[in-house]
């Protein structure tokens, strides 16, 4: 029997994709699982309405994700922290504290997509990768200067 998978099955296949299983295992656990559907002509022409949705949606994130990139390319953030000798820093500098900044300039970024490669405890100019995107990246350049 021929299936159309609903949602990423280990073993059988991914959203979206048509397969042939056996027809027990259709009727007895995809269908009423909700994890498949039969495969009809009007399920395909659906599945392929909502893949060209998808893909537009995509398209239109990706751009707007680059635009947002070109902007924090131009941009450097200054993170004002106290410190003590040889420019130490109490605490480090973390991703909530570039989040918060980040804020202040108008960005809405989501807080996970900021990447601190190394830690930052010392006052000096640091570069933070920012994921906007599966294929957009950005380097945002910070500042962390004496309060």
């Amino acid at each position: 029997m021929e299936v159309i998978l609903i949602k990423d099955i280990p073993k059988v296949g991914k959203e979206g994709d048509v397969v042939r299983v056996k027809d027990g295992y259709a009727r007895n656990f995809l269908i009423p699982k909700k994890l498949a559907m039969l495969r009809t002509d009007g399920a395909v022409k659906t599945l392929e309405a909502k893949r060209k949705k998808a893909e537009k949606e995509e398209k239109k994130a990706k751009k707007a994700s680059l635009e947002i990139a070109e902007k924090i390319a131009k941009l450097s953030v200054t993170i004002p922290m106290e410190s003590g000798i040889d420019d130490a820093l109490f605490g480090s500098v973390t991703s909530d504290k570039i989040f918060h900044a980040l804020q202040q300039e108008g960005f809405k970024i989501d807080k996970k997509a900021i990447t601190i490669e190394e830690p930052i405890k010392k006052l000096g100019i640091y570069n933070v990768i920012i994921k906007l995107h599966p294929e957009v990246k950005e380097n945002l350049r910070v500042w962390v200067v004496k309060k």
